[in-house]
């Protein structure tokens, strides 16, 4: 059956100028690939350019924020805060009971992980010794 559309097909009058008018059409749609690409190509470096003036900008305005935000904090750390010394001092030995507090509460947390870690140490090292044992006496 292939061989019957093949010489059928065969029959078939081909034009005059059909091949240069394809090989034509074929050279027409590579140059306009070609074109297509290189157009592509000169915008990647335009685009890049534009994000890094982007990027350069949003730098430099962080920065900026940053050490003018950095100036204020200075400027209201360096004042006093409390008038009355007696009012400060127990201000401070305040926050100082609360820093000793919080302390002593992590440091009971501590000793808890601590001993839970050296109860399971034991318990690994017990393990380890009757595995050893084992081995010894199957060999």
């Amino acid at each position: 059956m292939d061989e019957l559309n093949l010489k059928t097909l065969e029959q078939i009058p081909i034009p005059e100028g059909l091949e240069e008018r394809l090989s034509a059409k074929i050279d027409e749609w590579e140059q306009e690939e070609t074109k297509q690409k290189a157009q592509r190509r000169r915008l990647l470096p335009i685009a890049l350019c534009y994000m890094a003036v982007a990027a350069s900008v949003a730098l430099v305005l962080g920065v900026g924020l940053h050490l003018m935000r950095q100036d204020e904090v200075t400027n209201l750390a360096e004042q006093d805060t409390y008038q009355d010394p007696m009012l400060a001092q127990q201000e401070a030995e305040r926050a100082l009971n609360l820093l000793a507090y919080n302390l002593n509460k992590g440091m009971g947390h501590l000793e808890k992980a601590k001993a839970l870690s050296d109860k399971t140490e034991k318990s690994l090292n017990k393990q380890l010794k009757v595995l050893k044992r084992y081995e010894t006496n199957n060999h």
